[in-house]
């Protein structure tokens, strides 16, 4: 059964099949797909039925340059603001498609098929669209909301287990920040069949849609509650700055684990709360261990985008499915890890 939730009624996010969905929900107008290589290989004639620009896969791709490569290409096609742009793939694409769909002739509409996990449950939703420049991860961007984002869990098939894993991290945050009955239910399968049980990946990629898109609802423009949605993410990006050896998801879930400690060294989080977080990252097969010494990754951080004044905002779990965004200085964040 498809499910629907909605974002500020503008975006319609579809949990069910893209081949029964996407006909649905695309516009009678002309449509340009916007996809990288690996999908135009594994999905050819979901992408080959309409006319179709193919960037490369992965995160060097994620640049300005890649933008203007479009924007070319689009002009050469004689794209209008009539054309609506669909992003078909992992978050590289949804954010590339947001980004120029948002600036090319001053906007045009847009829509994902959301086809990775960590996509499907947070890179697609919430209207943010950006591109990394230099060794900043987003630091130029948008805030538009796609018409719709369909996750099919289906298309999670041909995901290489390390690439399903990091997904899985952004759904360990989402229960985390707002749904303990998520995180009760990914404790009970997280030796089993988490990752390859269709019906199991649909209830948690519904269940984490859920909690991401009523904080957008909320606070669209990250001026308060949205900021919840960075847990984990401070150290994380730190960690992907300063080690290519782990992925975004693998960051974060680091980062989440060494935030949960240095919030028992604060009084905010009971250490049982911490420990049990631990134990089911651990279970989904991450490795919390930091390849590199604690101070470098810890004076990474000054370089985050979020920062103010010198004053980081951090966000700190109080408990499974709550959590509190406080204002450290630099030095006092510090303190907490060296």
């Amino acid at each position: 059964m498809d499910a629907q939730l909605s974002i500020k009624g503008v975006t319609k996010l579809y949990v069910g099949r893209v081949a029964t969905l996407l006909d649905r929900v695309l516009p009678k107008s002309r449509v340009v797909v916007i996809t990288d290589a690996t999908i135009d290989r594994l999905y050819p004639d979901l992408v080959r039925r309409y006319e179709n620009i193919i960037i490369g896969s992965g995160e060097a791709n994620k640049s300005l340059a890649t933008v203007s490569t479009i924007y070319d290409r689009l002009m050469a096609m004689g794209a209008d603001r009539s054309t609506f742009l669909l992003g078909i793939g992992g978050g590289i694409v949804t954010d590339i498609t947001g980004y120029v769909a948002a600036t090319y002739m001053r906007g045009l509409d847009f829509g994902f098929v959301s086809t990775t996990l960590l996509g499907q449950v947070d890179a697609s939703i919430g209207g943010k669209n950006g591109v990394n420049v230099a060794d900043y991860k987003n630091m130029v961007g948008t805030i538009v909301h796609p018409r719709f984002v369909i996750s099919d869990v289906d298309m999670l098939a041909t995901l290489p287990k390390r690439e399903l894993r990091a997904g899985m991290a952004e759904v360990v945050k989402s229960a985390i920040v707002g749904d303990v009955e998520l995180f009760d239910y990914m404790e009970q399968r997280a030796g089993g069949d988490i990752y390859t049980s269709r019906e199991t990946l649909q209830e948690i990629v519904l269940r984490a849609v859920a909690v991401k898109s009523a904080i957008v609802e909320e606070d669209e423009r990250e001026s308060g509650r949205r900021r919840v949605l960075n847990l984990g993410h401070t150290i994380g990006h730190a960690i992907e700055r300063t080690t290519r050896e782990f992925n975004h998801g693998e960051a974060v879930a680091i980062g989440m684990a060494m935030i949960g400690r240095a919030a028992v060294r604060l009084g905010i989080m009971e250490s049982g709360e911490a420990e049990r977080v631990e134990r089911l990252l651990r279970a989904l097969g991450f490795n919390l261990e930091l390849p590199v010494p604690i101070a470098k990754v810890v004076k990474a951080t000054r370089q985050d985008k979020k920062k103010r004044d010198n004053i980081l905002r951090v966000v700190l779990p109080e408990r499974i499915g709550s959590v509190v965004v406080r204002e450290l200085p630099y030095d006092e964040f510090e303190r907490l890890f060296i």
